[in-house]
């Protein structure tokens, strides 16, 4: 850059602005330096020929300074759009290796829920049969009960009748007569 300080000026606002046409890069150097108004003689044409001169140069590097600026800048959104997609297709990796573990616990969760169903069908069958078992058990329980307590009539009227047999052999014994066997009494059935 020149030691003119309006030069630095005229790249900082070059840079800022981008990349402009040579026209207007040559006009507004004219404008800034007051060479634009044709005051001058043929005497110093040379003069302003080599200021014109070193004008177009230090233009002209601060365009290439401007276009390489440019250019990185592309470079660096182009690299930050590379990342960017980068860390969204690892995000996304990460997203679908979670998304795998989630499934993959799912279906250990359906085969543990459908081996459990086939557990509780086969105890409801179980339990089932069992309820049958023990209302057949009931069943028999209460007619052995009952046969029981008809078994224990029977003997205790049996013993009755022994009972009354042998005071009235003991009555008759004394009279010398003996009483016919009773008869056997069908037991009742239930």
């Amino acid at each position: 850059l020149s030691t003119l300080p309006e030069n630095g000026i005229l790249a900082h606002s070059l840079a800022a602005m981008g990349a402009i046409t040579d026209d207007e890069v040559i006009r507004k150097r004219l404008l800034i330096d007051g060479e634009g108004c044709n005051s001058g003689s043929h005497e110093g044409g040379y003069t302003q020929y080599q200021c014109m001169l070193s004008t177009l140069s230090q233009c002209e590097f601060s365009m290439g300074k401007t276009l390489l600026v440019y250019e990185m800048n592309l470079r660096n959104m182009e690299n930050y759009e590379k990342i960017y997609n980068d860390t969204e297709i690892a995000a996304a990796h990460e997203k679908i290796a979670e998304c795998k573990k989630q499934i993959l616990q799912v279906k250990r969760l359906r085969k543990k829920l459908h081996e459990t169903l086939k557990q509780l069908e086969a105890l409801g069958k179980e339990l089932q049969h069992l309820s049958h078992i023990k209302e057949n058990v009931e069943d028999k329980l209460e007619s052995r009960r009952k046969q029981f307590h008809v078994l224990l009539s029977t003997i205790h009227e049996l013993q009755q009748t022994l009972e009354n047999d042998e005071k009235l052999s003991e009555g008759s014994g004394e009279r010398g007569i003996t009483p016919p066997p009773p008869l056997p009494r069908p037991c009742p059935q239930v």
